[in-house]
């Protein structure tokens, strides 16, 4: 495969600099290089303005937040060396470590405040701002109400000192920093360079790694950042991201030692790997949901008898048995089981039916909406490039058939298909959800109406809404986890999403990467890995 001209300079350069410091009379180590195929393109490298699972792989080894993900995904300091919590749960006063940014500048609390005054700004119409609700006027600030930047609850107390104010208790916090729209940006940069900022040649980060090169669909280059404040500590030298959504081209491209690790694979070929890469193939817990969404702004969507009978007639046993056979769970809520400790899933009074009598109830509610043979549902049923996608929604179109269900299959790349998704441009569409926190808020909050373009099927329920905003004022775990069961019945009871599976990772790993854990979150920062040989 013919390597871009770009990347054909910067490894030159590296090439050039090992033969100097050996003319030197130095010893040069061999380059550390990680190749990661990430299985889509990127929107952005801002992480103001990015929102996939995708991007977190690349935009959270370039960027460090208050707190960060250890070897395990679980929170650890980042930014923030440590911090004080008040009593009543509201006040977080940071302490930060002396690092700086990738050009030698000082990291500084005003770079927080910055940061998370420009991601609440109506004007930067990030898509991701409600995920910092919590944070006291964030919501008014970034809807409008308030235009006053200075009465969004984040302070810098001096260069050192970060304090933040919350609307309410929010136990998950320290995890929630942990998240790209979490992280800084550096203020000196943005504000001289603006909009290019993100550009190769102009990018500064405060993480272990530093974009250097970015090829669209090809490849992006990051190397370690000399001024990251555990450098000595970070063994590669280079990671090289490849956001091919070909599934089997990627498994391809591992098993030929092109890539070392990619974040998935198609599901029709767990035998084999099992069998032919059974260290290799690594499949494992993981906190996220599988759903298709129903358009509720468009019919005959916006009919709740339509909405229900669609899910009743998937059959999410055979789909996650027969179509993935990678220990899949049938899925008929939002929340995982499991999330925040001990959360029960959502489940249907028609779970139990005959799947032939739920196709029978399916057909009567049809009936009585309007819809039969002389008059059928079309719908197009959108997913974005996969292997398991297609499989999936052909199998929902099988499914729908049953029911005199016209289903047209579009396939979209994934950038286009989550930007139709947002822009509520679809009739039902293939979506997933992985929890960027372990809480049920974070599925949940989907829902929310003030969610914004996130809510794909613009669900909207006043008692759902009330619910989500009393949880998060509410210091009681129990009482918390009460009032989240409740509106996740309002929202699924009315059929605001068709859920298929919950999640497992799959991950193809090389022998030679040391340090990889599998974990829930599926986040594996290539700043704690090493590659042999």
């Amino acid at each position: 495969m013919t390597r871009p001209a770009s990347s054909w300079r910067i490894r030159s350069l590296g090439a050039t600099a090992a033969i100097a410091a050996m003319l030197l009379g130095g010893i040069a180590h061999a380059e550390m290089v990680y190749r990661m195929a990430t299985m889509g393109e990127p929107k952005t490298l801002d992480p103001h303005g990015v929102s996939g699972t995708w991007e977190n792989y690349v935009v959270g080894d370039q960027f460090m937040g208050l707190t960060t993900d250890g070897p395990d995904a679980k929170p650890i300091p980042g930014a923030a060396e440590s911090w004080t919590i008040s009593d009543d749960g509201l006040v977080y006063t940071f302490k930060l470590r002396d690092h700086k940014w990738s050009d030698g500048t000082p990291v500084t609390a005003d770079d927080f405040v910055f940061s998370l005054q420009r991601i609440l700004s109506p004007e930067q119409a990030a898509e991701y701002a409600s995920l910092l609700y919590p944070i006291k006027n964030a919501e008014a600030f970034n809807t409008g109400k308030i235009t006053d930047k200075a009465q969004l609850g984040v302070k810098a107390i001096d260069p050192e000192t970060l304090e933040i104010t919350l609307e309410g208790p929010t136990g998950y916090f320290l995890e929630l920093l942990t998240h790209y729209t979490a992280f800084p940006v550096p203020k000196h940069v943005v504000e001289a360079k603006g909009a290019d900022w993100i550009k190769p040649g102009n990018f500064v980060s405060n993480g272990p790694f530093k974009i250097v090169e970015w090829t669209p669909h090809a490849q992006i280059v990051a190397v370690k950042n000399p001024e990251f404040y555990d450098a000595a500590n970070v063994k590669i030298d280079k990671v090289i991201y490849y956001p091919d959504e070909d599934r089997n081209e990627v498994a391809k491209r591992f098993r030929a030692g092109e890539i070392d690790v990619a974040t998935d694979f198609a599901s029709e070929q767990i035998d084999f790997f099992k069998k032919e890469l059974p260290t290799e193939t690594h499949i494992a817990p993981y906190l996220g949901t599988y759903y298709y969404v129903p358009n509720l702004k468009r019919k005959p969507f916006d009919d709740p008898r339509v909405r229900q009978a669609l899910s009743l007639a998937v059959e999410r046993d055979a789909i996650t048995d027969k179509v993935l056979k990678t220990g899949e769970i049938p899925a008929y809520g939002v929340v995982p089981p499991g999330t925040g400790g001990d959360w029960k899933p959502y489940e249907p009074e028609w779970k139990a039916m005959p799947y032939a009598d739920r196709v029978a109830k399916a057909k009567d509610l049809l009936k009585e909406a309007g819809y039969g043979p002389d008059n059928p549902i079309k719908v197009e049923l959108s997913y974005n490039t996969s292997e398991n996608h297609k499989r999936i929604a052909v199998a929902l179109q099988a499914m729908w058939k049953a029911l005199g269900v016209q289903a047209e299959l579009v396939n979209r790349e994934v950038k286009v298909h989550y930007d139709a998704l947002k822009q509520n441009s679809f009739d039902v569409a293939r979506a997933a959800w992985v929890a960027d926190y372990n809480d049920p808020q974070n599925f949940l909050y989907l829902l929310e109406t003030r969610t914004g373009p996130n809510n794909y099927s613009r669900f909207s329920d006043p008692e759902f809404d009330k619910l989500m905003i009393d949880q998060g004022q509410t210091a009681d775990q129990a009482a918390r986890m009460q009032m989240m069961q409740q509106a996740e019945k309002i929202a699924m009871d009315a059929d605001a999403w068709i859920p298929i599976y919950y999640y497992v990772s799959k991950a193809l790993v090389s022998p030679k990467v040391e340090g990889y854990v599998d974990n829930a979150k599926h986040i594996h920062r290539s700043r704690w890995l090493t590659i042999k040989g």
